[in-house]
């Protein structure tokens, strides 16, 4: 008996020795897998997953998603790769090349139905998407036959260059030169503005777009060529004549009247690039000092531009921003059925005038693409002291920055409404200085009638107004200070301080001229012989001209004064 219960005590023993083995060995295998859970490299999210890539989502995979699991199945404890036979089956991308797009809406040729997707003109209509279907494709590459290049053609006149030659060149050898590329010269001249000389010419003998400009670029009295961009100007085209004579907001908006205790833009010359201004309308009496027809045209007085000059010099029924400045009235845009349309070679003509017959400021009521010709002699034109202002455009909220207002040498204009909402129609971008009303303006119209229109065109209209008003007060002022004190002055709209819509804000006539400090020297301007206008002293002293109190610009509304030395805002 004894010696049975010492083997059975054994037997016990050995057992409890064995289930300690056995606890120990794999308490010892949870820790052991602890740790290798814990050196495993973080990058993998499902580390105990092997990913199955589907072939279908092959082409979207990049370097930067190989990580990415498409689905999982159960297996062993792996580091998560990607097959290389996976690499096989993507598409290298395709490098995109930046390149501008232009708002369609600016030019006729192009309806809502010719566009694609991001808004770009298409020859023909789009199947829908993103511009990938039929017609995408096949608008996207024509580049054979007598045709200019789509990209091109949408934004200006086809088989049209405008080239600066050599300026020994005499009109005969000008015209050698252009027979020999199968050319036409239809025009050429020296512009002192940019010291060049310009030609315009035009494909005669119907060869390709393309192979005629390459020959003709690199003919050695070619030193630069581009093609002959188009400018539309920016009203909406919805304007109606009337006999009525509604209340003129955008005075109240601009605190003109206050303004114009001050100043009214007396023995300053605004330069008016538009389409035909008729001169002989009581608002514009004695107002236009100079006329010049850029197009050579035989065409009559324009609807746009008798309104563009009436919103600086109306006085009369209306009232303009600037009622006693001068205006020289270019005719740069000419068509018909109320259209009006320009190219590079007659806007470079008319800043060219402007610049060399005494212009202080130039309004630009339109707008197209960036155009080295028109970019180069803006910049001239600044160079000289004057004062750019241009319509911000009415191709709305998705277009890109339109020229010349985005130039950094020009004021941008975008276009409020009575409740001081932005114009839908108007352009946005932090290349906008400020705005002013432009949503059902009241202006005078050709043969003596008025008409109710809208557009950044008349924004731009009344800033011009408003730059005379300073000018009269301080002819020293410089454009840079001018700008600033428009931007300091302007009364901020939207989300405060300045954002893309309106700038630094709507325009402030009276806190503007309030900014200058009044310098009584007789301006420069006056020596040209012209004078201000006959009725100038009258209008003074009529009644409710000086009857509106000057209000306290001690509020918080208004800001700081502007010296000459201040620089222009950042862009």
């Amino acid at each position: 008996m004894t010696r049975k219960s010492e083997n059975r005590g054994r037997a016990g023993a050995y057992a409890s020795s064995v289930g300690a083995a056995l606890l120990l060995t794999a308490c010892l295998g949870v820790e052991a897998a602890q740790a290798q859970a814990i050196m495993r490299a973080p990058a993998i999210s499902v580390p105990s997953r092997t990913p199955t890539i589907s072939p279908s989502m092959a082409p979207r995979v990049t370097s930067s998603l190989a990580g990415r699991t498409v689905s999982v199945d159960r297996g062993p404890r792996t580091m998560a790769t990607i097959p290389h036979t996976t690499t096989s089956r993507v598409r290298p991308m395709k490098p995109v090349v930046p390149y501008a797009r232009y708002s369609p809406n600016l030019y006729p040729a192009c309806t809502a139905a010719y566009r694609d997707a991001d808004g770009e003109c298409a020859g023909q209509p789009n199947t829908g998407g993103q511009g990938g279907g039929k017609a995408g494709k096949k608008t996207a590459g024509k580049g054979r036959g007598n045709n200019t290049p789509l990209a091109v053609a949408s934004r200006s006149f086809a088989n049209e260059f405008v080239a600066e030659i050599d300026a020994a060149l005499s009109p005969t050898e000008a015209d050698e030169l252009a027979r020999r590329h199968g050319l036409t010269r239809v025009a050429s001249e020296n512009f002192p503005l940019i010291g060049a000389t310009f030609g315009l010419f035009r494909i005669s003998d119907g060869r390709p777009y393309e192979t005629v400009r390459r020959e003709f670029a690199a003919d050695g009295s070619v030193r630069s060529l581009q093609p002959n961009f188009r400018y539309v100007l920016q009203d909406q085209r919805s304007s109606r004549t009337t006999e009525g004579d509604p209340a003129q907001y955008a005075l109240t908006k601009l605190r003109l009247p206050q303004a114009h205790t001050l100043a009214h833009g007396a023995n300053v010359t605004v330069a008016v690039i538009d389409s035909g201004i008729d001169a002989s309308h009581p608002e514009l009496a004695n107002s236009v000092a100079d006329s010049f027809d850029a197009l050579g045209s035989a065409e009559g007085p324009h609807v746009h531009g008798t309104g563009i000059a009436g919103a600086i010099v109306a006085h009369a029924r209306l009232m303009g921003s600037a009622p006693e400045a001068r205006i020289i009235a270019i005719r740069a845009f000419g068509g018909t059925a109320g259209g009006a349309e320009s190219s590079s070679y007659v806007i470079l003509r008319s800043l060219n005038h402007a610049a060399e017959h005494g212009a202080q400021i130039v309004n630009m009521s339109f707008a197209g693409p960036k155009d080295a010709v028109i970019e180069r002699a803006i910049a001239a034109t600044a160079a000289r002291g004057l004062v750019l202002i241009a319509a911000a455009g009415n191709a709305g909220a998705k277009s890109p920055p339109l020229y010349p207002a985005a130039n950094p040498n020009v004021i941008a204009v975008s276009a409020t409404d009575q409740q001081d909402r932005l114009f839908t129609a108007s352009n946005r971008g932090n290349h906008i200085a400020v705005a002013a009303p432009g949503v059902d303006i009241f202006l005078p119209a050709p043969g003596g009638k008025y008409q109710i229109t809208s557009g950044t065109s008349f924004s731009a209209a009344y800033v011009s107004g408003v730059a005379a008003l300073l000018l009269e007060r301080n002819h020293a002022l410089k454009p840079e200070a001018l700008r600033m004190t428009l931007t300091k002055t302007a009364r901020d709209l939207g989300s405060p301080g300045r954002d893309d819509q309106f700038g630094d804000g709507q325009a402030d006539a009276f806190a503007a001229v309030m900014a200058v400090p009044a310098d009584n020297a007789t301006p420069v301007a006056a020596a040209s012989g012209t004078t201000k206008r006959e009725d100038a002293g009258k209008r003074r002293d009529e009644p409710g001209m000086r009857a509106i109190e000057q209000p306290s610009l001690s509020s918080s509304d208004e800001k700081s004064t502007v010296s000459q030395a201040d620089r222009p805002a950042t862009r």
